[in-house]
């Protein structure tokens, strides 16, 4: 059964997974998320002060309750090493009942 989802995922990049692992700890931890998935291995393409750069990176979605984007936003800015981290949320339109329920309880 699915319901209306009442939970965000916030997609980020880290410098390592080391750097991700630890800002993902501390968010469960903080029951700011629900559930912290760390992709490692990733490469990136992209422009920055004027100049093509690529580089390894690790990618983070943190699940967590749509009604805590903001302080799990500005969280994420602060623990954050990059100056201009990419913070970006998706909000999902169907969640399966048990996993939002879950989601829901480990936030509260």
């Amino acid at each position: 059964m699915e319901q209306e989802a009442g939970m965000i995922i916030i997609y980020t990049t880290f410098a390592s997974e080391n750097d991700a692992g630890k800002v993902g700890r501390e968010l469960v931890e903080e029951k700011l998320a629900a559930c912290v998935n760390i992709f490692p291995g990733m490469t990136s393409i992209y422009r920055w002060q004027g100049s093509s750069e690529t580089a390894g990176e690790t990618a983070m979605l943190v699940k967590t309750r749509k009604d805590l984007q903001t302080p799990v936003l500005e969280a994420l800015a602060a623990k954050h090493p990059y100056s201009v981290p990419a913070l970006i949320v998706f909000e999902p339109v169907h969640v399966a009942a048990a996993y939002l329920d879950w989601l829901h309880k480990e936030t509260a």
